[in-house]
């Protein structure tokens, strides 16, 4: 869970983000709002190496201690050996700044207009459990990361990157642009989503409750894909949704 504190010497607000995925992206994006990092003395593999050049060459401060110090720090395990105190006034992560530092084929979720704060943090720690690479969502006609939303994410904003976006579908091509495959979920697609080649870059649409994706969002899309539903209802929650969705591409990707 996020913690926020006033104990900087400009009595700015501070937070802690914790994983791999989330601090890098914010070395990258934003190196002068991280305050300092804390790394397990324990990893001393690659990945962890690689993570200190770019921390080192950022100019940011590390902090080497034992592990159960950072499970004390952040209430949980999940944390990877880093965990990083950063500007709370300071969230916005770009699109391309997650496209160019992933090392892996993406797995992105997209969110066309949630509204409602529970589903939005539901969301969130789906994708986490997921493994997706970010979060994307359109900065009007949606609900927005407020206080609710953070709380139900358990977390999960502070490791998965949420990205706030003008124009949907420009920053949809923008993914198609980088190769990006992107699927957007219609109840009325002919395709089920496990007909679908998901072992390369993907990126999942949803719509918002109750009125699906919007026009332009459809039309954007690269193809569209149903849930097969055998019961009497009719949809599924959107966070039940996503998680159908990338699940399905962490079976196929193996």
């Amino acid at each position: 869970m996020a913690k926020t504190t006033d104990s900087t010497p400009n009595n700015a607000a501070t937070r802690l983000i914790y994983g791999f995925h989330a601090v890098s992206a914010k070395l990258r994006h934003a190196p002068d709002s991280v305050l300092e990092i804390h790394l397990s003395a324990d990893r001393k593999d690659a990945r962890v190496k690689k993570f200190v050049v770019q921390a080192e060459a950022a100019g940011v401060r590390m902090l080497y201690c034992e592990g159960d110090k950072l499970d004390a720090m952040v209430g949980t395990r999940r944390h990877q050996g880093v965990v990083a105190k950063v500007d709370a006034t300071r969230r916005d992560i770009k699109l391309a700044d997650v496209l160019d530092s992933l090392e892996e084929n993406a797995l992105i979720l997209v969110l066309d207009g949630v509204q409602d704060p529970h589903n939005l943090g539901a969301c969130l720690r789906v994708a986490d459990a997921a493994g997706a690479h970010a979060v994307v969502a359109p900065k009007d006609r949606a609900v927005g990361l407020n206080a609710t939303a953070v709380k139900v994410a358990s977390g999960a904003a502070d490791t998965v990157p949420y990205i706030t976006v003008t124009n949907l579908a420009r920053a949809l091509r923008e993914m198609q642009e980088a190769g990006v495959w992107v699927v957007g979920a219609a109840g009325e697609a002919e395709k089920s989503l496990y007909g679908i080649d998901q072992k390369g870059p993907v990126a999942w649409v949803l719509g918002a409750e109750g009125d699906g994706l919007r026009r332009l969002t459809r039309e954007t899309c690269d193809e569209l894909a149903r849930i097969p539903m055998h019961g009497s209802v009719e949809s599924l929650n959107v966070s039940v949704a996503s998680g159908v969705c990338l699940f399905e591409a962490r079976r196929q990707r193996g």
